[in-house]
């Protein structure tokens, strides 16, 4: 028996398709290199008919096979894969047109100035009216300006027998009252040395309600002043943003005691009635000249009090109108730092 011919009987088939399935390929690829691999073979196995067993390329490869040595796969027959890159999309210039509104959009938008400085000024100018007279009435409503009122030349005194020390001594426990957190007895208790009651009942009753408004005006301030410390510290990076805020505060205000006290001047009278309605209801504030209140705070120590406050808030504001000036150094300042800060 000839030992060349078991030798190509005996030889094993290859077969790398584990899945049993080369005639239906999941692939394209697949398809292709086997069909490609399919007429190798054939075309191995007619020259192997003519050439010598045991000779040539064959030989080596049926050793290979017979040891189990898988056989090496050219990469000449192997077709090469080329896939899109992922960010191929993204090396697209898009339309001039698009460019150039997207380049407007950007430079915009850096030379924009942002929103929130712009209301916390707004806040402030609205703002500062308000806490300037505030202050101003808790300046006046001391028993010191009381004392000034008392000493003054030209001060009307009490025609049914109160003293100045009298007034004075009175006059503090009205005025203390309004600050503290006492009840009604504080002014309800309160005796003339005959032993009858120093204040009514309505009186008494006017005077709680004054200090309800009195101290809501005084929280009120203590809310305002701590908002303008809060956007201080928010606006001190920018350059004159605090100072902008305050100037614009300050015109507002000035604006508005001049309309307030033109209107008081044209009709006293007319100003303080509309005052005491605005805050207290009707009949709850008007007394005889013989009350103790009258007797204490004539009409002359109202007109004076809001000259005070008048003149309090003019000077406050008109300082505060020529120090935030916003001069050309100011503003080229402020410029030259948001600048800065844009590049940064």
């Amino acid at each position: 028996m000839d030992v060349t011919e078991d030798r190509h009987e005996l030889k094993p088939e290859v077969n790398l398709d584990d899945s049993q399935d080369t005639d239906e390929p999941a692939f394209e690829w697949m398809r292709t290199s086997t069909a490609s691999t399919s007429a190798a073979h054939r075309a191995d196995g007619e020259r192997g008919g003519s050439e010598e067993p045991g000779s040539g390329p064959e030989s080596s490869h049926e050793a290979k096979a017979a040891n189990g040595a898988p056989e090496p796969v050219s990469a000449a027959s192997t077709p090469s894969l080329r896939e899109q890159s992922p960010t191929s999309a993204l090396q697209v210039r898009p339309p001039e047109d698009q460019v150039r509104r997207r380049t407007e959009q950007r430079e915009a938008a850096a030379k924009a100035k942002p929103v929130a400085p712009r209301v916390l000024q707004v806040l402030m100018a609205i703002f500062l009216p308000f806490l300037l007279l505030i202050g101003a009435v808790r300046a006046v409503a001391t028993p010191a300006f009381l004392w000034l009122e008392y000493f003054r030349p030209g001060f009307p005194g009490d025609g049914y027998g109160f003293s100045v020390d009298d007034r004075l001594t009175y006059g503090s426990y009205a005025l203390d009252y309004l600050a503290n957190f006492a009840g009604r007895r504080y002014l309800g208790d309160l005796q003339l040395p005959s032993g009858s009651p120093l204040f009514t009942d309505g009186e008494v009753g006017h005077m709680a309600d004054v200090k309800f408004v009195f101290l809501t005006a005084y929280a009120a301030g203590a809310v305002l002043l701590a908002f303008f410390v809060v956007v201080y510290f928010v606006l001190r990076k920018r350059r004159g943003a605090f100072g902008r805020g305050l100037f614009a505060g300050a015109i507002v205000t000035f604006v508005l005691v001049l309309g307030l006290a033109v209107f008081a001047i044209m009709g006293w009278q007319t100003f303080f009635t509309d005052f005491h309605r605005l805050f207290f209801a009707n009949g709850t504030w008007t007394f005889q000249l013989s009350d103790t209140l009258i007797r204490l705070f004539p009409a002359q120590f109202w007109m004076d009090s809001a000259i005070v406050i008048g003149v309090l808030v003019l000077v406050v504001s008109s300082l505060t109108i020529i120090f935030a000036w916003p001069t050309k150094r100011k503003s080229e300042a402020a410029d030259a730092e948001l600048a800065a800060d844009d590049q940064e």
